[in-house]
C-alpha cells in the first residue's frame, strides 16, 4: 500500500517545477510535461519514490539509526521541527555550519560549551559575575541554541540525511557524501539529483508540499520505531521467560537433592578376635619307679 497517492499530492502543488529555463537535463526523467513555460513532475514516479525512501528511512530507524533533518528555508522551518521532532530526530533549520559533519568532534565541543553555560545557571555560579559578563554568555548561549540546539542530542554522526532542496543544502549534501552518509533528498527539476542516494522528485518551495511528503516519510519512521520497541519487549520478555525455566531447574534439583533419602552411616562392625589358644605346659616326666 502506498503511504501517498496521486490525487494527494496533485492537491498539495508537489507536480509544480521550475521554469523550462532553470531546469536540470538530469531531471528529465522524471518530467512528465511542460505547461507556460513551467515543468510539471511526473506524480506517478514521486509517489514511487516516496514509496521507496519511507521503507528505507523505516528500517533504519528500526535499527536504531539517527536520520538528521536539514531545511533552511523561511517557510519549511516549522514543518522540519514539528515533524522531525515528533519522531525524536534531529534536525537543522537555521544556516547550516559548515563542518557538522566533516568537522563533527568541534561541533560537540560546541555544544559542550552550551552545557557548561547551562550548569553554571543552574548552580548559581553566575551571581558572582558582573551584569555585563552575564548578559554576554546569555546571548552566546542564546546564538549556541538557535544554530546546535536541535542536534544537541546527536552524539555520533547520523546515518542518513533528509535534505529539502538539495541546491539550497549543496554544503551538507556534499559533506554527507564525503563520509558515504546515504542522502534522501526532495528535488526540484532545477536540481542535481545525482548526488542524492534516494530522490523525491516534487516541489520544493510550497509549504504544502513539503509536509505532505515529510508527513509520510516521518510516519514511516514511527512505524520503524514502533517495531523496535515492539522488537525490544518481545526480546526481554523471552528473555525474563528463558531466565525463569532456568530459575525452575535449579529450584527442581534443589528440591530433589534435599528430598534424596539419607544413608545411615553404618560403623564397621569389629571383628571378635579369635581366642588364644592357651600353651600347654609341658608334662612333667614320669619320676623313674623305685627298684
Amino acid at each position: 500500500m502506498s503511504r501517498t497517492n496521486f490525487d494527494q499530492l496533485l492537491q498539495a502543488g508537489c507536480h509544480f517545477g521550475h521554469l523550462k529555463r532553470k531546469w536540470n537535463p538530469a531531471m528529465a526523467p522524471y518530467i512528465f510535461m511542460e505547461r507556460n513555460g513551467i515543468h510539471i513532475i511526473d506524480l506517478n514516479k514521486t509517489v514511487a519514490k516516496i514509496d521507496e525512501a519511507a521503507e528505507a528511512l523505516k528500517n533504519l530507524a528500526k535499527s536504531g539509526k539517527k536520520i538528521l533533518f536539514v531545511a533552511t528555508k523561511k517557510q519549511t522551518k516549522d514543518i522540519i521541527a514539528d515533524k522531525a521532532g515528533s519522531v525524536n530526530m534531529p534536525y537543522v533549520t537555521e544556516r547550516w555550519a559548515g563542518g557538522t559533519l566533516t568537522n563533527f568532534p568541534t561541533i560537540r565541543k560546541a555544544v559542550k560549551k552550551m552545557t557548561n553555560i547551562d550548569k553554571l545557571m543552574a548552580d548559581g555560579t553566575f551571581s558572582n559575575l558582573s551584569k555585563r559578563e552575564i548578559l554576554q554568555i546569555n546571548r552566546q548561549r542564546a546564538k549556541l541554541e538557535k544554530n546546535l540546539g536541535s542536534i544537541a542530542d546527536l552524539t555520533r554522526l547520523p546515518s542518513a540525511l533528509f535534505v529539502v532542496d538539495v541546491m539550497k543544502e549543496r554544503i551538507a549534501v556534499h559533506e554527507a557524501k564525503r563520509l558515504g552518509i546515504p542522502v534522501f533528498g526532495i528535488v526540484d527539476t532545477n536540481s542535481d539529483p545525482r548526488d542524492i542516494d534516494f530522490i523525491i522528485p516534487a516541489n520544493d518551495d510550497a509549504k504544502d508540499s513539503v509536509e505532505v511528503i515529510l508527513s509520510a516519510v516521518c510516519a514511516a519512521i514511527a512505524e520503524g520505531l514502533e517495531e523496535r520497541k515492539a522488537e525490544k519487549a518481545d526480546e526481554k520478555a523471552a528473555a525474563e521467560q528463558t531466565e525463569e525455566a532456568a530459575e525452575g531447574k535449579r529450584r527442581s534439583r534443589r528440591a530433589r537433592k534435599d528430598e534424596a533419602p539419607v544413608e545411615e552411616e553404618v560403623a564397621p562392625v569389629e571383628e571378635e578376635a579369635a581366642p588364644v589358644e592357651e600353651e600347654a605346659a609341658p608334662a612333667k616326666e614320669d619320676a623313674p619307679a623305685a627298684e
